[in-house]
C-alpha cells in the first residue's frame, strides 16, 4: 500500500468521525433521508452484484439525465450506476441498470468489486475511487469533463493532489479546449476534446397541457433568493395584469417555503394564487409547480423562461437546452460558469443580474425565441469509450 493512499484513507476515517454528530443531524432532513444513510453508513447500499461491468458515476440530476442516449446505445452491455443525491438516484432507476449510491471513501476499499471500465461524468473526482477501481482491474475515463472558471483557481491550488488524482486516469474526454488545457496543467495525460455530451439527449414533454389565453412566464429551476428576485420583476413588469407567473423549484423540499413567499406576494398585489399538484390548472396569476418531471411540460406552453441558478454565484446555472427547444425566451443570471459549454450553444439569451430582471422581460418582446444551434453524435465517443486501451 503507497504511503499516500494510507495517509488519505486515513484522513478520511478522521474528517468521518469529526462529522458523525453532523451527518447524523441531517439524515432527518427530507432532502439526505436517503442519500446520507446510504453513503455513510451503507444503509440499504451493498456492493453492487455484477462484476467486469461498465460502470458509471454521475453526482445529481442533470448527470443522471445526460446517460440517456449513452445507456441507449449500450444497450446490450452490463451497466451500473452510482449518483450522489436523491434526485439523481431517482432519475438512474429509471435505467436497466444496478444503480447504488457512492459510498464515501472510506468504505470504498471494501465495496468495489473488479469492473471493465469506470465512466465518471463531468467533476465527480473521488481519489480513493480511482485509485482502487483502476487497482481492481476498470479502466477510468472522464466524460463530459470540465473545470470551471470559478473552480480553476482553487485547482490549480492543489495541482499536486490533482496530479496524483488524474495519474489513475485512463483518458479525458473534455467538454471544451479549454477544459482540455486546464487537465493539462493538472497533469492529465490522454485528453480528447468531444463536447458537452448534454447537446444528444433526447428532450420531450411527457403531458401535453393546454397553453393558457396570456403571456406565459416559467421561471424554472430557482433556488432560496432567487424567487423574490423573480416576484418582485413580475409585479414590475408592464404586462404583468396580462401573464401569468409559473414558479419551478429546483427542490422539492423547497415547495412549502416557496409556495408561501408566493401566497404573500399574491395578497400584496392582488393576485390569484395557487398549487399546481392541487387542481392542475393554469388559471391562477401565480402558480407553484409542486411536482417532480413537469418541468419540460411547462416550458412547451411558455412564452419566456427565467432560467434559475444562476443569480447568484453558489450553484453555477442550468441546463438552458429544454427551454431553448421549446422556444422560450430565456432570462438568467450572470453566474452560469457549470453551464457554460451549453449556451455556447444557445442564442438570444439575456444574461442579467436579479435586479435587471423586469427589465429584461421588458425586453423580450423585442427579441426572437432562444435556438439552440448544434448537436452531437455520441456513437463516435462510445466506440471511443469501448475500444479504449490502457496506455501504461
Amino acid at each position: 500500500m503507497k504511503p499516500f493512499f494510507l495517509f488519505y484513507y486515513l484522513l478520511s476515517v478522521m474528517l468521518f468521525i469529526i462529522a458523525l454528530p453532523l451527518l447524523i443531524l441531517l439524515s432527518f432532513k427530507k432532502k439526505y433521508k436517503e442519500s446520507i444513510p446510504a453513503r455513510f453508513f451503507l444503509f440499504k447500499n451493498p456492493p453492487f452484484c455484477s462484476t467486469n461491468a461498465i460502470w458509471f458515476h454521475v453526482c445529481s440530476l442533470g448527470e443522471a439525465r445526460a446517460l440517456k442516449p449513452l445507456l441507449e446505445l449500450l444497450e446490450n452491455k452490463k451497466i451500473l450506476v452510482t449518483t450522489i443525491t436523491q434526485t439523481g438516484h431517482n432519475e438512474a432507476k429509471k435505467y436497466n441498470a444496478e444503480v447504488r449510491y457512492l459510498p464515501y471513501e472510506m468504505y470504498l476499499p471494501f465495496w468495489v468489486k473488479p469492473q471493465k471500465k469506470l465512466i465518471v461524468l463531468e467533476a465527480e473526482f473521488w481519489y480513493l475511487l480511482f485509485s482502487i477501481a483502476r487497482s481492481r482491474g476498470a479502466e477510468v475515463i472522464l466524460l463530459n469533463a470540465r473545470i470551471s472558471d470559478k473552480s480553476v483557481k482553487k485547482y490549480m491550488k492543489f495541482a499536486w493532489f490533482y496530479k496524483k488524482l488524474l495519474e489513475n486516469v485512463d483518458m479525458v474526454y473534455a467538454q471544451s479546449e479549454s477544459d482540455k488545457n486546464r487537465f493539462l496543467a493538472l497533469g492529465a495525460k490522454h485528453i480528447e476534446v468531444i463536447g458537452n455530451i448534454k447537446l444528444a439527449g433526447e428532450i420531450k414533454k411527457t403531458k401535453e397541457y393546454e397553453k393558457p389565453d396570456a403571456e406565459v412566464i416559467v421561471a424554472g429551476s430557482t433556488h432560496p433568493g432567487e424567487e423574490q428576485s423573480i416576484l418582485e420583476a413580475f409585479f414590475a413588469y408592464e404586462k404583468n395584469k396580462e401573464a401569468k407567473l409559473i414558479i419551478v423549484p429546483r427542490h422539492p423540499e423547497r415547495f412549502a417555503e416557496v409556495y408561501a413567499l408566493i401566497k404573500r406576494y399574491g395578497r400584496q398585489n392582488n393576485a390569484t394564487v395557487s398549487r399546481f399538484s392541487e387542481g392542475k390548472s393554469f388559471a391562477a396569476d401565480l402558480i407553484l409547480v409542486d411536482m417532480m418531471g413537469e418541468l419540460n411540460n411547462i416550458y412547451a406552453i411558455g412564452d419566456i423562461a427565467i432560467l434559475g441558478g444562476a443569480f447568484k454565484n453558489d450553484v453555477g446555472g442550468h441546463n438552458p437546452l429544454e427551454p431553448a427547444y421549446f422556444g422560450c425566451k430565456i432570462i438568467t443570471g450572470k453566474h452560469f460558469f457549470h453551464q457554460k459549454e451549453l449556451f455556447k450553444y444557445v442564442h438570444h439569451v439575456q444574461y442579467v443580474e436579479p435586479d435587471e430582471i423586469a427589465d429584461a422581460l421588458e425586453m423580450t418582446k423585442e427579441l426572437p425565441p432562444s435556438m439552440v444551434e448544434e448537436q452531437i453524435n455520441l456513437e463516435p465517443v462510445v466506440q471511443k469509450i469501448l475500444k479504449n486501451k490502457r496506455s501504461w
